[in-house]
């Protein structure tokens, strides 16, 4: 199988609009997932034995020696398009496929030459490429899979398909597109002559020279065109011959299917997010060769009542550290757990249907689950906790979490999966059906396995997984980390999801109907702000239709074009907001309205629908979804609650106190990010700010613009606080004239000002970046590391943006720990002072709390504690401390 590379990878450019294909970091991804999502599809429907892409080098070939003029129509190549050429050797490389180029040819020349070779040896050949010239190539032992939409449905052109479609074989469809030409390669053909009728010449003539040595008995226009247009058909001749004797590194024999590289798969759909690609490829195409051994051998005995005591002394004993898998369905603070396995060093392995134990049976195995001397190791262990607790079991003496532990191994994986990880960390195969109903996975023997026997062996996975990764988090220095944060959250965590926070329904249904008032309205004024229909009527369209956008904003009010998509201009809301600010108008003020209510109208509707019976609403936490370290927080995510916004204090006011307790208490850090900046720059000016306890945007302002801190200008403050904020982000100059709406030099100006004064922030700032390339990784205040390979790559904007997040790690990482240990430390205190108050939610740097009655004086002061001394730094932790009924009115 040979394969067109840019030929293909341009055509999904095209088929997949950019907007919709790109990373959190901004990389436009089209091109490589149009092709990847292919070539995977080609791996598994064809199965071939040999393989290669074919890329051209340039444009400067031989053909456009003799003819300049050659593909010079084309447009200019989009630079969204430039950017994945370098992507998509990275697939390639990882999936261990040959790219082969040549120098002044292009890579159908590549793919002519090695078909050449390969026919020669007697291999069959499929050729997939955009470009009809490879139809001459097209035999008993060569087809081309010629793309007819995108890349998703493909021709299969075998001698008789290109018959038929051109009227004439193979071999003589160069003398064909000679006398018709080719537009993307412009070479004009003979005007006023079609496929049929150059077909009807080659037909009767033989092929293009008989046509040339007859062109004197061709009647009619057509043969006056022909004998006019003469030389550019031999030129088109000429151009589109393929060269089959190129000297090539690699012939036919060495392109033969190569194991993958999983690692390096991983690593790289990791960086591009194509986390389904991903699992499709593994689920549908097998590596050519043997990558992992299979199953695991296991000693399985299924315990009773009678005999789980005794297997637990045996084999699971203290300082004994087992693998543990609980089979149930969990999720939003609750769950049931109905069976537990338990694998032990000595390769055996226990099962217990907890449905079916008497009692004295049950409280063995609670027994050992709550010990804490006797060592377990889960995978992704909250959810397993909460089923366990739901039947009365407790769970101790957890000091592994191979899901918390891969992910501080690797913390931009996007998927933790026990199977994949079995897979990338052991090399052994646990194959695995699609997920149950409860969420567990089922072992695939082809057999129908029971589910203890499918426990068993994950457990088993898991044990010997957790060694694994054991080894590796120590050569990372992530170890402490996991046994002193990551591990000990896990209860807290499983404790403030099981609690819930209380929310006022009829509150939440008030503001859903008012939001739904508000999209209206918004509507309604959007639709008078445009011209009437013909009949003199309001006019109405769909406000969510880009294509109908397009037309009433840049046809019909005949606004300034936002950037070029395939699909026409965008419409997206970073450019409908820039656009306004160019050119004001009514009714793009009321669709900005209208997309802001539209979306605090789902908000609060995906609030509603998370009410439990209970009366509140039992967020998830996630600790293995954001690089940095920061928590996630699902169904609902309440960190998409607008923070400073009328609409999100009026969200916020639904969540109330709790039966039973006074008031809400919330604590946050104050300015935690440029805390950690100046305690990480060491920069004096900022450390003064802090520990003078001074505005710090008013004295950060004073010094770069140079005037007394009293005269300090909201706007002033406003620039300065939106870049001090902005370098702990990685922030360009750029960026930071979009966020403020300043010119470009205005911006750098503004930061080089800010330099002069602070610059301790620069060395600081310049020094992490460096560092982050010299060892490859970024390195929070405790010790979590964020691995950029990408700060070395080709890519120009792989690079940036790995240096933007070589920049924010460390203090949004520090961040995130540094709450982190503020939390364990205030559950820790709770409990030791005997305080019925308890902790709700985590949301971004702030803590909610329900106040006990008469605990509210005790509370304060734990908390500030707690908080302010979680970590020591050379600046002082503040924390704010407020009390209300509502989250809202507990603000501060």
């Amino acid at each position: 199988m040979l394969l067109d590379g840019h030929s293909l990878a341009y055509r999904a450019f095209f088929a997949l609009p950019p907007e919709n294909f790109s990373t959190s970091t901004g990389q436009t991804t089209n091109a490589v997932y149009g092709f990847t999502s292919m070539l995977i599809n080609l791996l598994r429907d064809e199965q071939p034995t040999h393989i290669a892409v074919a890329f051209d080098v340039s444009r400067q070939t031989f053909r456009s020696e003799e003819y300049a003029e050659y593909k010079a129509g084309r447009s200019k190549t989009p630079d969204e398009f430039k950017g994945q050429i370098s992507l998509l050797h990275e697939v390639l490389a990882a999936l261990r496929i040959p790219v082969i180029e040549k120098e002044g040819f292009e890579a159908d020349d590549v793919i002519a030459t090695l078909t050449t070779q390969a026919a020669a040896q007697g291999l069959d050949v499929l050729i997939c490429s955009g470009d009809r010239d490879n139809f001459q190539l097209v035999s008993d032992r060569t087809t081309v899979l010629y793309p007819v939409r995108g890349v998703s449905e493909l021709w299969r052109m075998d001698p008789q398909a290109v018959l038929d479609k051109y009227g004439v074989p193979p071999e003589r469809y160069p003398d064909l597109a000679a006398l018709v030409g080719e537009t993307s390669d412009n070479l004009p053909g003979v005007p006023g002559v079609g496929p049929k009728t150059a077909a009807k010449w080659i037909t009767t003539y033989g092929d293009l020279h008989g046509v040339v040595a007859n062109v004197d008995l061709i009647k009619g226009k057509a043969g006056e065109s022909l004998r006019e247009h003469l030389d550019g058909v031999l030129r088109n001749r000429r151009l589109n011959a393929l060269v089959r004797d190129l000297e090539l590194p690699l012939g036919p024999a060495d392109l033969a299917r190569q194991q993958w590289d999983r690692d390096e798969v991983h690593q790289v759909f990791d960086g591009l997010e194509f986390r389904v690609l991903r699992e499709r490829l593994f689920a549908t195409v097998d590596a050519a060769a043997p990558e992992a051994e299979s199953g695991f051998d296991l000693a399985t005995s299924k315990l009773d009542s009678t005999a789980v005591a005794d297997w637990l002394t045996e084999h699971a004993g203290a300082g004994v550290r087992t693998g543990l898998h609980v089979v149930g369905s969990w999720g939003r603070g609750a769950g049931d757990a109905r069976g537990l396995a338990v694998a032990a060093a000595d390769e055996s392995a226990g099962y217990v249907d907890l449905e079916s134990l008497d009692e004295a049976g049950l409280a063995a195995v609670g027994d050992w689950l709550g010990d804490p001397a006797r060592p377990k190791a889960l995978h992704d262990a909250k959810g397993p906790g909460h089923a366990l607790r739901e039947r009365g079991l407790p769970l101790r003496g957890v000091v592994s979490d191979t899901a918390l532990a891969a992910y501080l191994v690797k913390p931009d994986q996007r998927s933790y999966d026990l199977a994949d990880l079995v897979l990338r960390h052991l090399s052994r195969e646990l194959r695995l059906e699609a997920e149950d109903p409860s969420g567990q996975l089922t072992l695939d023997t082809g057999e129908g396995p029971d589910e203890d026997e499918t426990a068993m062996v994950q457990a088993r996975a898991v044990l010997d997984l957790a060694d694994a990764l054991d080894a590796e988090l120590e050569a990372r220095g992530g170890a402490e980390l996991l046994r002193d944060v990551e591990l000990p959250l896990v209860r807290v965590l499983a404790e403030m999801e099981r609690i819930g926070i209380g929310v006022d329904d009829d509150q939440l249904a008030d503001l859903e109907a008012g939001f739904a008032g508000e999209v209206k309205r918004a509507a309604d004024e959007a639709f008078a702000a445009l011209p009437q229909a013909a009949d003199g009527s309001a006019r109405t369209l769909n406000l969510g239709s880009p294509k109908q956008l397009q037309t009433v904003l840049f046809d019909e009010l005949g606004m300034p074009k936002t950037k070029r998509t395939k699909t026409g201009y965008t419409t997206d809301a970073e450019a409908l907001q820039d656009l306004y600010v160019k050119s004001p108008h009514p009714f793009l003020e009321a669709l900005l309205r209208h997309r802001d209510v539209s979306r605090l109208r789902q908000t609060v509707e995906g609030l509603r629908k998370t009410v439990s019976d209970d009366g509140r609403i039992h967020t998830t936490y996630n600790q293995t979804i954001a690089a940095t370290g920061r928590l996630s927080s699902t169904d609902p995510n309440l960190q998409n609650i607008p923070i400073r916004t009328d609409e999100g204090r009026r969200i916020r006011e639904a969540f109330v106190v709790g039966p039973g307790f006074e008031s809400l208490m919330t604590a946050d850090y104050s300015q935690i990010e440029m805390r950690i900046m100046a305690h990480l720059s060491g920069d004096a000016g900022l450390i003064e700010a802090f520990n003078t306890g001074e505005d710090l945007h008013r004295f950060v302002g004073a010094r770069v613009f140079g005037v007394e801190p009293v005269d300090v200008t909201s706007a002033m403050r406003s620039k300065v606080k939106a870049m001090s904020y902005g370098l702990a982000y990685g922030l360009s100059a750029f960026g930071l004239s979009r966020q403020l709406r300043i010119d470009v030099d205005e911006a750098r100006g503004l930061m080089g000002e800010y330099f002069e004064r602070f610059g301790g922030v620069r060395v600081y700032l310049d020094s992490v970046v460096d560092e982050a390339r010299r060892t490859g990784y970024t390195q929070t205040m405790l010790g979590r590391r964020r691995y950029l390979p990408d700060l070395t790559s080709d890519n120009r904007q792989r690079r940036e943006a790995a240096e933007r997040m070589a920049l924010n790690a460390p203090i949004q990482g520090s961040a995130a720990d540094i709450i982190k240990v503020a939390m364990l430390r205030v559950a820790a205190a709770l409990e030791q002072q005997d305080l019925r108050s308890r902790m709700l939610l985590q949301v971004h740097d702030e803590l909610i709390f329900d106040v006990a009655p008469g605990e509210r004086d005790d509370l304060e002061a734990l908390v500030r504690q707690a908080m302010g001394h979680a970590i020591e730094l050379s600046v002082p932790l503040d924390v704010s401390v407020g009390v209300g009924q509502s989250w809202e009115s507990a603000g501060h």
